[in-house]
């Protein structure tokens, strides 16, 4: 049974403005939820909240008139998002989430909101939304280009115990194990050149686990997934 305004859940709540912001709600979604917040203080400040930390990236870069090659990838790119998903997903984990269009419609609207603040190529040519487990929140942002490069950025502050710290993986479908792309300070963006690995591929794997002050003793995750996602080609 889908929760009322009553007994909706503050994370159910997050997860929604975050939708309604990144663009990815129906149409009858979106017009609920305009209704709620003229009357509803809780979700104005949620939807405020969101939109408060996607307009920051806008100070990373100079805005820029998009090319008309810019705009045909984007439109191609919507284009196959509409299509329903026909594979089921290889799952690393088994999780559950990772089931439908969420992450893709997700890191379609990213796409659109994060390569409109693109200054010149190297062009974006994957994204990955990465959700924590227990509610779908999204976390962090991963965009690889053509230059062979991933940038993973934040989209909220995620306080990390002490004595640990945030890792990061990725695995293709056909690899025999994860790779560790580095740790990751909470808050802070993080750049991964990927000379050393193969090219990247839809439906990779990336996620952040919580692992002991050092990394990972072993060469693979050990501690608990706090942040997972797929990738989605964009052009």
């Amino acid at each position: 049974m889908k929760p009322t305004p009553e007994d909706e859940s503050p994370e159910a709540l997050d997860e929604l403005a975050a939708e309604y912001v990144l663009g990815t709600l129906s149409g009858e979604q979106r017009t609920a939820l305009i209704a709620r917040m003229n009357t509803e203080p809780a979700v104005r400040a949620a939807v405020d909240g969101w939109e408060a930390r996607l307009l920051n990236l806008t100070a990373l870069v100079e805005p820029v008139t998009p090319t008309s090659r810019l705009w045909s990838r984007i439109e191609r790119s919507l284009d196959e998002l509409k299509a329903p998903l026909q594979r089921p997903i290889s799952r690393w984990r088994r999780l559950g989430l990772w089931q439908g269009l969420a992450a893709a419609g997700l890191a379609a609207s990213l796409v659109l909101s994060l390569a409109l603040l693109s200054k010149a190529p190297p062009v974006t040519t994957y994204m990955v939304v990465l959700v924590a487990p227990s509610n779908q929140a999204p976390g962090w942002v991963v965009q690889a280009n053509d230059a062979r490069m991933i940038e993973l950025i934040p989209l909220a502050r995620d306080d990390v115990p002490e004595g640990m710290t945030l890792q990061f993986w990725t695995k293709g479908d056909q690899w025999r194990a994860p790779v560790s792309l580095g740790l990751v300070r909470p808050g802070e963006a993080y750049r991964v050149p990927l000379t050393r690995l193969p090219a990247l591929e839809p439906n990779q794997l990336f996620e952040l686990t919580l692992e002991k002050a050092g990394g990972s003793p072993t060469g693979a995750p050990t501690g608990p997934v706090k942040f997972i996602g797929r990738a989605v080609k964009v052009i």
